[in-house]
């Protein structure tokens, strides 16, 4: 699991020591938080430890820039290495968390200029014939958005008083919809409304003034409100995995996947369903096309010979299933990303990719 073997360490990071910080030396101090003495200065043990109690948080905050765990993990890597390089101009002036995520912010942004934006099959591309056989992958190069293991989430720290929950957060429409906002106004919102910053705070981690970060937020969520079908936690609609309503139905799904089902997988979807299977650019609209798809080739010629095996999971904070072949021993080779409303499936993202699938694992 990603999740559980990711450990950034200042310990097994190759330092110059002789750097004078680059950007993280801009970044206010927090270090009165971290320890009661100085000696965190040259002591890596004490400072990876305190980089391992907001790891999960900066791969979240990553991740909600980049779309992607392992560019997350890179990135906090990099923060990592920029937060010991400027640990000499720290003044204690902000919280441990505040000034891992201002250098955490700084290095998404860095990233962003030299890297496409992940996307989804359904932002390139009208639905496909499900007639048709799918291609294997697009026709000019595309990456794609991944999913978000649970182990991210669970005992994340979230303030109460933003404005998306933490399940919205991370959702994959959610994640999704961040990536067409650009980089500056994306990281003003996710300052602004998912760790809940005020405008100056904010405006001293990008260095901007409060008019200019009021206006960034102001565009950031006007595009955000045009890709995303829910724009702030007073409207979320869709039903956690903890609902009994949507356990039940996942159960009933994964029946359904393991059985060839098909009518069983049509009963739990919505009329106007979604289906897409990334990394293929073909994506399928309404449930007449699903219908059409799963049984020309989903439990066509795409099926293992043994048959599927299918086991409920969490992936961005909603119902999941990870899947691949029943044979002894076989490895998952997908995870597909539920979005649950009014009961029924109205999304479904499939992502065919078993470097994906392995860091979900087979759960218990």
């Amino acid at each position: 699991m990603i999740a559980d073997n990711f450990r950034p360490s200042l310990s097994s990071i190759d330092i110059d020591e002789d750097t004078d910080g680059g950007r993280a030396g801009d970044c206010a101090v927090p270090w009165s938080e971290m320890s009661e003495s100085m000696a965190w200065r040259d002591d890596r043990e004490a400072f990876g430890l305190v980089l391992e109690q907001h790891r999960r948080d900066l791969v979240l905050l990553a991740y909600r820039f980049l779309g992607s765990v392992h560019d997350a993990e890179e990135a906090v890597q990099e923060t990592a290495i920029r937060a010991w390089r400027g640990r000499a101009a720290f003044r204690g002036e902000a919280s441990a968390r505040t000034w891992l995520h201002r250098i955490a912010t700084r290095v998404c942004l860095d990233l962003l200029r030299t890297r496409r934006g992940r996307v989804l099959p359904p932002s390139i591309s009208g639905p496909a014939d499900p007639t048709q056989p799918a291609p294997l992958s697009p026709p000019t190069e595309v990456v794609w958005l991944e999913p978000l293991p649970d182990a991210f989430v669970a005992g994340a720290e979230h303030d109460p008083a933003a404005r998306y929950d933490l399940r919205e957060s991370v959702s994959l429409a959610f994640i999704a919809a961040l990536q067409s906002v650009p980089p500056r106004p994306r990281a003003v919102l996710l300052l602004r409304d998912v760790l809940g910053w005020t405008a100056r705070e904010t405006a001293e981690a990008l260095e901007l003034t409060v008019p200019a970060v009021n206006s960034a937020l102001h565009r950031a969520r006007t595009a955000l409100r045009a890709t995303h079908h829910r724009s702030g936690r007073d409207v979320v609609d869709a039903a956690p995995p903890a609902d009994p309503v949507v356990r039940r139905l996942l159960r009933a799904y994964v029946r359904a996947w393991e059985s060839d089902d098909i009518g069983g997988l049509l009963a739990a979807m919505r009329a106007d369903v979604r289906l897409a299977m990334p990394p293929s650019p073909s994506w399928y609209a309404g449930r007449a096309d699903v219908e059409t798809l799963l049984r020309t080739w989903v439990f066509g010629p795409l099926r293992p010979r043994t048959g599927y095996r299918a086991v409920a999971t969490i992936a961005n904070g909603q119902a999941a299933v990870v899947f691949g072949s029943r044979a002894a021993g076989s490895p998952p080779t997908g995870v597909q990303v539920l979005d649950v409303a009014d009961g029924r499936v109205r999304d479904v993202t499939i992502f065919v990719e078993p470097a994906i699938a392995a860091a979900f694992g087979w759960p218990a």
